[in-house]
């Protein structure tokens, strides 16, 4: 386990000590459950000891944990962390898919006064480097065989680390690895049974002063923003940061102890994390989703009251629903009579008014043939339903409220903790992130920037003054989001500022528009707006291959040989798809070529961060020649174009 000394003299190396930027004061007369999530964890456990906390599914058979069981095991982990030698202010990661034991750690490591390090499961070994080296990192904690081997690989890249713990006991086996440079241990060997009951009490006792010395302003979680441009920076959020989002959601949301939630986007991105503190405050059970590949199923099986996720799933859900009834055109029309149905039903009920008889019998009829089934591909009624971590198209907001599901968006950043504006049921608005929290503040900066003043902003980025300095000024943060608040009070987000593309003619264009406007088309899953510092706009888009097939059958085209796709006609039928569709933008925002692409946008290709947003540096990119070939044919025709016109 780690040698303490060693450690010392590395860290010395390497910065001051971390104490005075990660740790703060205790506040007199403060209730450090209102401000702390380990005091937070401990009211709960106290509170709601025999509801269940954690299920997760071993062998087909469901393993729960209460809050008591819970309490017990982070206490063995916090002793054992004592025990080992760490000290407050120390970094340790977590590496590892969603888990019960993830949140453990992460509890744990609170408790102690360290500070937890997130790091995305799909990192490569270059991204482990630079993480753990950036934070310091003296243990890492992670899942299995594939993450230790991907720590192991880079042990030599990273001084500062200690020890690896895995969960799987099988994964801390070092026969066959070739000479393992650091010390490989199971959790359960990390947490092994103290000697004596007197070891307990003294280990036990030796946790009650690090909570003790807990404040509020210490950093609960360092979180590294998950990087669509630039190498990933080092967030520090604070305690008192994070224990804002459960008292903002309280002020609009009812959540119960009997409520529960699936537990799917990783815990190493904030949204889920936060949300996860949330569930704990309440006392709420979260359901984890080991794989991401099963949700849809898990979602239909378990049935949450809660779920918090980004718009890619809520899209996919509708698009799913209208590819099942797209064989048959009675099927299609009685499909969209029932949703139109379904929408008068929520503005009747949005008016307050009740709804005439025909409308009631209509809509159980309509509620019996198809809506009632699209709820239960989402689980059912929900307490909370929400999105965040991209964009949610409009569309997709009154697909849903047509079925009888309000999706409540909000929007925030990692760095602040993350929320800065929600939907809720008593107030929401189709087409805007909701209202900003009670207590914060908002402006339009330079360029339209959003600038952000509130009690949930960061604390600032690890080792970093200079980028601190920039993004946060005179307490105001900067965003990197252009938009506005509307008359009702609502923030209505246009675009990303780095995303902003500026023409050779010096036109500014937000591409989110644009990019909203053809997804709104079932047959697109991606597309990519081209064009800073070229002469026009280009498209590249990645089409849906079941709307493809569909295409490819009624123009008789084969896509079971590689000409298939390659097909002129079914090139042109694209084209027309995208013409039709921005047929009424402005002159400048037309799309004067494009190329299609068939590669699927993953995170293991590296072209979707973890919440699915795409990677637009990465995708321009990895499709250099593709796009330089496209400016290369509009150049030639231009210069063809004016050598026949020489007046032009």
């Amino acid at each position: 386990m780690p040698n303490p000394a060693a450690h010392t003299a590395v860290q010395n190396e390497l910065r001051p000590d971390p104490a005075a930027e990660l740790l703060g004061t205790p506040v007199p007369g403060e209730d450090p459950a209102a401000v702390h999530l380990a005091h937070m964890f401990r009211r709960t456990v106290a509170t709601y000891p025999y509801r269940p906390a954690s299920r997760v599914r071993e062998d087909q058979q469901w393993m729960i944990r209460t809050y008591a069981e819970t309490g017990r095991r982070v206490q063995a982990l916090a002793r054992a962390l004592v025990e080992h030698g760490i000290a407050r202010g120390d970094r340790i990661a977590i590496f590892a898919n969603n888990c019960p034991e993830w949140v453990e750690l992460d509890l744990a490591i609170m408790t102690v006064g360290a500070v937890p390090v997130p790091i995305y499961p799909t990192s490569t070994a270059d991204q482990l480097v630079h993480i753990v080296t950036d934070a310091g990192v003296r243990i890492i904690c992670l899942a299995g065989a594939s993450e230790r081997d991907r720590v192991l690989s880079a042990a030599s890249r990273m001084p500062t680390l200690d020890a690896v713990v895995v969960i799987d006991p099988e994964a801390a086996d070092q026969s066959g690895l070739p000479g393992a440079a650091l010390p490989v241990l199971s959790l359960a060997e990390l947490v092994r049974a103290p000697r004596d009951a007197d070891e307990t009490q003294r280990l036990d006792a030796l946790v009650d002063e690090r909570m003790a010395l807990s404040s509020g302003d210490d950093v609960a979680s360092l979180i590294y923003t998950s990087g669509t441009t630039g190498a990933p920076k080092g967030v520090m959020i604070t305690h008192r940061a994070a224990m804002s989002q459960p008292d903002a959601l309280d002020e609009f949301f009812t959540i119960r102890p009997s409520d529960h939630s699936l537990c799917f986007l990783p815990l190493s991105h904030a949204l889920e994390w936060a949300w996860t503190m949330v569930l704990i405050s309440h006392g709420c059970l979260n359901t984890y989703v080991t794989n991401p590949k099963t949700v849809a199923t898990m979602l239909a099986e378990v049935r949450p009251t809660l779920f918090v996720t980004v718009p890619k799933l809520y899209e996919q859900v509708m698009t799913v629903a209208r590819e099942k009834v797209s064989d048959s055109r009675l099927k299609i029309r009685i499909f969209d009579w029932s949703l139109d149905v379904g929408r008068h039903w929520w503005q009747a009920k949005e008016s307050g008014r009740r709804a005439e008889l025909g409308l009631r019998l209509r809509h159980a009829v309509a509620d019996r043939l198809v809506l009632r089934a699209v709820r239960d591909a989402v689980g059912g009624p929900k307490t909370v339903l929400a999105a965040g971590g991209a964009p949610l198209r409009k569309e997709v907001e009154e697909f849903f409220a047509s079925i009888g599901l309000l999706i409540c968006q909000g929007y925030g950043l990692t760095e602040t903790s993350p929320l800065v504006s929600f939907n809720s049921p008593g107030a929401h608005k189709f087409g805007t992130a909701g209202k900003p929290l009670v207590g914060s503040r908002i402006k339009a900066g330079a360029d339209g920037e959003i600038l952000y003043q509130g009690p949930n902003i960061m604390k600032g980025y690890w080792n970093n003054p200079e980028a601190t300095a920039t993004t946060i000024e005179d307490g105001w943060l900067h965003t990197g989001d252009i938009g506005h608040v509307d008359e009702d009070g609502y923030l209505v987000i246009t675009d990303r500022l780095k995303d902003i593309i500026v023409t050779l003619n010096g036109k500014n264009i937000s591409p989110q528009p644009i990019e909203g406007l053809l997804l709104a088309d079932p047959l697109f899953e991606q597309a990519v707006i081209l064009g800073d510092n070229r002469p026009c706009l280009t498209l590249l888009v990645k089409p849906s291959m079941p709307r493809v097939q569909e295409i490819a059958e009624r123009l008789h085209i084969n896509l079971s040989v590689p000409e298939g796709l390659r097909s002129p006609e079914l090139a042109e039928e694209i084209r027309r798809h995208v013409a039709d569709l921005t047929a009424k933008l402005p002159h400048q925002e037309q799309i004067r070529d494009l190329r299609v692409l068939w590669e699927d946008f993953t995170q293991d290709n590296g072209l979707l961060t973890p919440t699915l947003k795409v990677k637009r540096r990465e995708v321009e990119k990895r499709f250099t020649e593709v796009i330089d070939e496209m400016y290369a044919k509009l150049a030639k025709l231009r210069k063809t174009d004016h050598h026949k016109s020489p007046q032009e």
